[in-house]
């Protein structure tokens, strides 16, 4: 078998893996390396179309990651540019076309597009070739842009990008295309799922969901790597969870109106009420048909436990509300979950979720300052918090301050 046919399969099989990729954010984090890999790319970034605009989605840049401490991620900002000939991206996507340039500082006068050179000023970078491309479906959708910065030869040596790149380029752009719209479909299906909890929660809103979900991403990737877990693991619980997480307030739909939107604290009763929240979200969950039911129901069930027993609703049959057998308290009431008896899950979106939630506006609340949320948070490591999802937490938080930016209100 020739080397063409030998990287063609290589591509198809690394499409299929990608193709079991549910969540949209982690996908085109595959994506992108997985295409930089077939090219040795140095670097590359991914452009989602949203109607009349192409959003900056995803980067990596290898030469820029190993100037970083291990463990940290690079940080960049999420902005939209307009499709149109201007732009080398907004090019492509506006025409279909697959540009493969040797030297983007030396475009010739005749083009109409330009590079925008900013990127590499505040990162201190040098782009030179660059080879982009659409992300075409097979009903012809252009639905993104895939670009592919410094191909690197054997030693390391940056060079142009070959013309035997571009068909094998574009196959798995193809291929990814496909996988980057089924992903787009779920998490429009899900964020429609969470506009009915938001029609009777104001404040449960796609932008918070996407914030808790994305931290949670954060936290777990970070604990489970100092954990020493192994990477294959990780990236299928990141999968998994990032969609799970969504769901950790849909149990809401099934509070009084009156609770949800009381513009002040909520009294002793009335706090009950909301607690119930928590099994009636899980209930939703409880017929398991995949691993995303399965982590749904163990995140909205137990997300607000506390690690030292005294948070809600306990050990509990989700379907009844009602305690377990040997877990009733003289009140009548569930015991409270302790330390690791919370689910895993559980416990890496209880601190994703109340920083977002001191972080944000409510009816009763003004956002408060990020001091004082880390304090609390910090307060609360081995009372309320597991201690080690903290310092995870704290491990990134320059990370999940960049993913509140992606994600406003």
């Amino acid at each position: 078998m020739d080397d063409s046919k030998t990287r063609l399969n290589e591509i198809i099989n690394i499409g299929i893996d990608i193709s079991h990729s549910k969540d949209l954010d982690l996908l085109l984090e595959r994506v992108l390396s997985a295409s930089r890999d077939i090219v040795n790319a140095e670097a590359g970034s991914i452009y989602i179309r949203e109607k009349d605009k192409l959003t900056f989605s995803y980067i990596q840049n290898e030469l820029l990651q190993k100037k970083l401490p291990p463990g940290k991620k690079l940080i960049y900002s999420t902005y939209s540019i307009p499709i149109n000939n201007n732009s080398i991206a907004g090019y492509v996507a506006n025409t279909g076309e697959t540009l493969n340039i040797p030297d983007v500082y030396n475009l010739s006068q005749e083009e109409s597009y330009s590079l925008d050179k900013s990127y590499d000023e505040i990162s201190d970078y040098r782009s030179r070739s660059m080879l982009t491309l659409p992300l075409e479906t097979a009903s012809g959708n252009i639905i993104g842009v895939l670009q592919l910065i410094n191909a690197r030869n054997e030693q390391g040596g940056i060079q142009s990008f070959s013309a035997d790149d571009e068909p094998l380029s574009n196959n798995f752009a193809n291929i990814a295309a496909g996988a980057i719209d089924r992903a787009k479909l779920t998490r429009e299906i899900i964020l429609r799922l969470i506009k009915v909890a938001e029609m009777r929660d104001p404040m449960e809103t796609g932008a918070h969901v996407n914030r808790v979900a994305a931290y949670s991403v954060e936290i777990y990737e970070d604990w489970a790597g100092k954990r020493g877990l192994p990477q294959n693991e990780i990236e299928k619980n990141k999968d998994i969870l990032r969609m799970g997480a969504m769901f950790h307030d849909v149990g809401k739909v099934a509070v009084s109106d009156t609770i949800l939107k009381k513009p002040a604290k909520l009294d002793p009763d009335e706090f009950e009420l909301m607690k119930q929240h928590t099994y009636k979200g899980a209930a939703l969950f409880s017929e398991m048909f995949s691993e995303i039911d399965e982590m749904a129901f163990e995140i909205a069930l137990d997300h607000h436990e506390r690690w030292d027993g005294a948070g809600y609703p306990g050990h509990i049959n989700p379907g009844t509300g009602k305690p377990l057998p040997g877990y009733e308290t003289q009140t009548g009431m569930a015991k409270g979950k302790k330390a690791e008896e919370i689910s895993l899950f559980g416990r890496v979106v209880a601190v994703a979720d109340v920083y977002d939630a001191l972080s944000s506006a409510r009816a009763y609340k003004d956002p408060w300052d990020e001091s004082k949320v880390l304090e609390v948070i910090k307060s609360g490591s081995g009372v309320q918090f597991d201690p080690e999802m903290v310092k995870a937490f704290l491990s990134c938080l320059d990370v999940i301050r960049n993913i509140s930016k992606k994600y406003p209100d």
